[in-house]
């Protein structure tokens, strides 16, 4: 399989993105060539990543002197206490702004070494190596890093660009149905805010996404996916305005998640795919989009089998605390709730354009979950 490289360039950035199959060896070479003066590696990875991934990644780095941190990927690992703790320890070894850190695993691992890269020394090299398809098509991207607070996740954070991102698809084959629909909801997403014609492919293809793990199909779609990420983050890198795009279902999820207290019964993927599916409902509801884009939305959700009913997860006096947590979220800049919601399958609504009171929230989410 030839591998696939993005070039993410704008004014403040520069940076290769490796897609495919075996992309893990390219590792060696592009610090070689990127980052020529180092000499120290910090490698944090997800103990979950299979023992024959981590042999690979410790090959390519054999010629320098290497610091492996291996974390259970929770939220509860992304705190001050614990970047600190990692920051105290890299900074006894003499880590200087010229060595590398780099994140082998999900989402958690990759927001997690990426504030500690951010912070340490005002910034050092990091690369990251994104273990699932959330993060190969999402947090690996953007350069947002992050870890959480008691009111909320990724409150505290930084936008730190990487030096690399090296997505081996091969990775993939270890993860089960569950987490590869969890990536599979930011493929819809970038398809559902952005590309028409890329959300009818993904509807032709998601059995070959979803089940049959094909290589090529799968390398396809995160690099047009990413390709959509890409776009809106080089149109507005601090999210002040398009960027919010991005957060199309977004702002229903994090109140989902918090909801839950970050609890594996409902994973990030899955929280996005129930707010996508609720931001679509209320945009019907709104008058905003029509029927038959509710409907078709609705019909690829029923084939996959994804879920998008959030009163299969939570009771009615649940939502009260959902509606709660989503008046925090950090995209919101008054005592409303600011939502992007859905035109058309490609287009949404201009960020700011949409915003909601927590009493008309919770009287609407009754009826659309």
């Amino acid at each position: 399989m030839k591998i696939s490289k993005i070039q993410v360039k704008n004014k403040n950035t520069n940076y290769p993105i490796f897609i495919g199959n075996e992309a893990i060896s390219l590792l060696g070479k592009q610090i070689k060539k990127l980052c020529p003066k180092t000499k120290k590696v910090g490698l944090i990875l997800d103990k979950k990543i299979p023992s024959k991934y981590k042999s690979k990644i410790k090959k390519q780095i054999k010629n320098y002197e290497i610091y492996v941190y291996e974390y259970l990927p929770s939220e509860k690992l992304k705190s001050f206490t614990k970047a600190n703790n990692l920051i105290e320890d890299l900074l006894k070894k003499n880590f200087n702004r010229s060595d590398v850190i780099i994140a082998a695993g999900g989402g958690i691992i990759g927001d997690f070494a990426g504030f500690v890269s951010s912070i340490l020394k005002r910034g050092v090299n990091f690369i990251n190596l994104p273990s699932t398809l959330l993060a190969q098509v999402d947090s690996s991207i953007g350069g947002k890093t992050g870890v959480n607070s008691e009111k909320g996740k990724n409150l505290i954070g930084s936008f730190y660009q990487p030096t690399a991102v090296i997505s081996d698809v091969g990775l993939l084959k270890s993860l089960s149905k569950r987490n590869l629909v969890c990536g599979f909801a930011e493929i819809l997403k970038h398809s559902l805010i952005h590309d028409r014609s890329f959300f009818k492919s993904l509807n032709k293809n998601s059995k070959n996404i979803l089940e049959k793990m094909n290589f090529e199909t799968i390398k396809n779609v995160i690099t047009k996916s990413c390709k959509i990420k890409i776009y809106f983050v080089n149109k507005d890198e601090k999210e002040k305005s398009k960027r919010m795009i991005l957060n199309f279902g977004h702002t229903f999820a994090h109140g989902i998640e918090a909801a839950n207290n970050y609890s594996r019964r409902i994973n990030h993927g899955e929280a996005v795919l129930i707010g996508m599916i609720l931001a679509t409902r209320l945009s019907f509801r709104k008058k905003i989009c029509s029927y038959t884009t509710l409907n078709t939305i609705e019909n690829l959700y029923k084939t996959n089998n994804l879920p998008k009913n959030l009163k299969d997860f939570f009771s009615k006096k649940d939502l009260k605390k959902i509606v709660n947590f989503m008046a925090i979220d950090k995209k919101n800049y008054d005592n409303k709730i600011n939502l992007i919601l859905l035109k058309r399958i490609g287009k949404t609504t201009v960020p700011g354009s949409f915003k909601i009171s927590l009493k008309e929230m919770k009287n609407v989410l009754e009826k659309i979950s």
